[in-house]
Formats: C-alpha cells, structure tokens, sequence
C-alpha cells in the first residue's frame, strides 16, 4: 500500500491544473481517493469538523443493501431450484448449467450453497452491466465537465438491479441505467441535482417500454417452462372472498422473502437489516421511514374496514401490505435518498405519509397493476419541493416577526 500511495502522490502533478492530463483529473482523483481516501482539505474559514463526509455516506449504504444482495442471489437461486426440482431436473440449461455442473453441484433448494451460486449466475452479470454501463456515463459527463468521481453511482448501480426480475434481458439493463443516468441525473448538472430517483426512473423506464420483460408471471422464475406469480398478483388475482390460508405462500413467507419477486426487493428482514445500519449511522431519516408506514398501514386499514365484493386487495389486512412487494424496499433505501427527499423534518413526515399512502391505493385501486411502490416514490420526488416550500416561508414569516 505504501508504494502505491507513493506511486499516486508522484501521478499527481500530471493530472493537477496545468499538467499534461489535467483534463483526466476527475478520472484520476476517483481511483486515487477510492484506493487511499480522500486528500482534499479545507484552506479557508470556516473549519466544519465531521467525520461522515459524502464517500462515507455512499459506502455505509452500499454495506446496508448487502444483505438484500446477499437474499437476492438466495432467493433467485431457491426459486430457480424449486422450478426445476417441479420439473424433475436437477441442473439448469445453458450456461448456468455448465457452470454449475463444473462444480459439481445438484440444483436442488434444499442445497443453500447450491441456491447462492444458482441465484448469483443471474444477479451478478445485471449488477456488472449495471455497473459498467453505467459508470461508463458517469465517466464520460465527469470528465466532460471537469467535475469529481462520485461514489453516489456505486449505490444507483447497485440499487438499480435489485428492482429488476431475474430473467430481464442484459441489454435492457444497460438502457435503463443509461436512461436514468442521463436524464434523470447528468442532464440536471451530475450528483446532488437530481429532482427523482435514477435507479427508480431506470426501472420505469423498463417497465414502460418493455412490459412483457418486467411483468407477468413468466418474468420472475429463471427456468423454461415454468412460470410462478409474484405474491401481489396471486392476491390480486384471487376472489375477494378467498381466505388468506388458500394461497401457497404466508405471511411469514413474505416477511423473509421466500417468495417470487423482484430480486432484492422481497425479504423485510434483510431491508431491516439494512434500515438497522442506516437508522445507527444516522444517514437516512427515521421520519420518511415511520411517516410512510403509517401513511400505508392506515390506508390499507381503512380499505380494509370498507371490504370489498369484487376485489381482494381491499379486503386484505392491513399488515400485509408492508410485507408485499417492494414497500419496505422502497421505505428504507429509495424513499429516503437525501437528495430528492425534503429537508425539513416537517415536509419529510409530510412526504413520508404522502408516498406511503399513494403506495397502497395504486396497489388497491389499480389491481392491475398491484406494485405502486415505484411511481408512487417518483411521484414524491416531484413534490418534494412542495413539502418544504410551506414550512421554510413559515419559518421566514416567524423570523420576520420575531425581528421587526
């Protein structure tokens, strides 16, 4: 490490203003500052004193979704695995099939090791793509401007993939992230302008263009010829009348995320574990995270004392709702992204119990299309602004007063 500590500080000059590759500095500084840390130091009052800075912030929360990796590349793995054992097979074709075998290892869901590996072989080729693609434009805009590497793309890249089903395409992957790092973020001036989430306008973007990839029961099980629903559309579809111990999966099902979805979005214990680290850190708002429980958890009360002939939604308890989907998901890491959040504690309870809210009666209402997590926080993000907005004039009216 000391040579190439040395070795960078000797770089430095030739990427500094006036060296010969002066305009690779943003290039140069991100690799240097990822590997040894950050050397810039303040040269002028006033002297802020803080040990979290925006590096730390991005890493700390990259190290909170690594168990909803670690349950994504499980829980694919498990699902492929229940498929094929349905099948009367024991190794996936293609590929993964070839990886496998070369390991020596039998698709069976019993094999949690073999679940792992199965459900990486499809995690981990979209987070690359995610990964390169993206940072690919990150670079391009970076250097373009003359602007720093962030460490914020290492959290898009990586939240973006956990939204999507196992099966999505590897060159959809690369156009969503293009598309939501564009034009959801560069084209506003780069990191800290963005008004929506790029990881959610990247997963919109897929789900608009290309439904068939994104929906539907054929999406969510890597594994020809077999097809399973998500836990939200077997609700859905179900009678209105049907008791909740008919369907195949329960509630404690949900809350673990042994269940078909998307991949990272299905088990509440490892966002908790995640929400855990976040909430200590003091990185994002337990404010946003409460407001918008409890703007979903009264809602789905309320239309579930309504009840329902027709629509089972309606009718189903209240405390499911958290557990379905990707409410939780989106409650801890999209919800509360300090950028497209409200900063005042008001306007986050505000927004909070608006999304959370907005959340349950697209899923209800819209049975259709019963996940309304997503536009729900992009629709939040719109009025972000709103929310603050009332609050800081009513601040500015009190001080007015206060001083004449």
């Amino acid at each position: 490490m000391k040579l190439l500590n040395s070795l960078l500080q000797k770089s430095a000059p030739l990427f500094n203003k006036g060296g010969r590759f002066e305009a690779w500095y943003p290039a140069f500084d991100a690799l240097d500052s990822f590997l040894m840390g950050s050397r810039h130091t303040t040269d002028s009052a006033p002297h802020v004193r803080d040990a979290m800075d925006l590096k730390r912030i991005m890493i700390l929360v990259v190290m909170a979704l690594i168990p909803c990796v670690f349950m994504a590349m499980w829980n694919t793995g498990y699902q492929a695995n229940l498929a094929l054992q349905a099948l009367g097979l024991t190794s996936p074709a293609g590929w993964r099939g070839t990886v496998m075998a070369a390991m020596g290892m039998h698709c069976t869901p019993d094999n949690q090791l073999a679940n792992l590996i199965h459900g990486s072989l499809f995690f981990l080729p979209i987070y690359l793509v995610s990964l390169i693609a993206g940072g690919l434009w990150e670079v391009i805009f970076n250097l373009g401007r003359g602007h720093e590497m962030s460490e914020a793309f290492l959290v898009t890249s990586l939240l973006f993939p956990l939204t999507l089903p196992p099966t999505v395409p590897l060159w959809q992957v690369a156009l969503g992230i293009s598309f939501g790092i564009i034009f959801a973020k560069e084209v506003f001036g780069g990191v800290g302008r963005n008004f929506m989430n790029p990881a959610l306008v990247a997963r919109a973007f897929l789900f608009f263009a290309y439904p068939s990839r994104m929906s539907g029961d054929t999406v969510w099980v890597g594994v020809d010829g077999l097809s399973s629903a998500t836990a939200l559309a077997k609700v859905a579809a179900a009678p209105a009348d049907t008791p909740l111990t008919n369907l195949d999966f329960s509630w404690a099902d949900a809350f673990l995320g042994t269940i078909p979805g998307s991949m990272g979005e299905t088990s509440v214990v490892a966002c908790l574990l995640g929400a855990t680290l976040l909430l200590v850190c003091g990185i994002a708002s337990w404010r946003i995270m409460l407001a918008m429980l409890l703007g979903g958890l009264g809602l789905g009360l309320v239309f579930q004392l309504i009840a329902s002939p027709t629509n089972a939604l309606i009718n189903l308890p209240f405390y499911w709702h958290p557990v379905l989907g990707g409410f939780t998901f989106g409650l801890i890491f999209m919800a509360t992204d300090p950028v497209t959040a409200p900063h005042t504690n008001i306007g986050r309870w505000c927004y909070g119990f608006f999304i959370g809210a907005l959340a349950i009666l697209i899923r209800v209402i819209n049975p259709a299309y019963p996940e309304g997590v997503m536009l729900a926080i992009l629709l939040g993000n719109v009025f972000s602004p709103l929310f603050d907005y009332p609050v800081i004039q009513a601040n500015i009216r009190q001080r007015r007063l206060r001083h004449g």
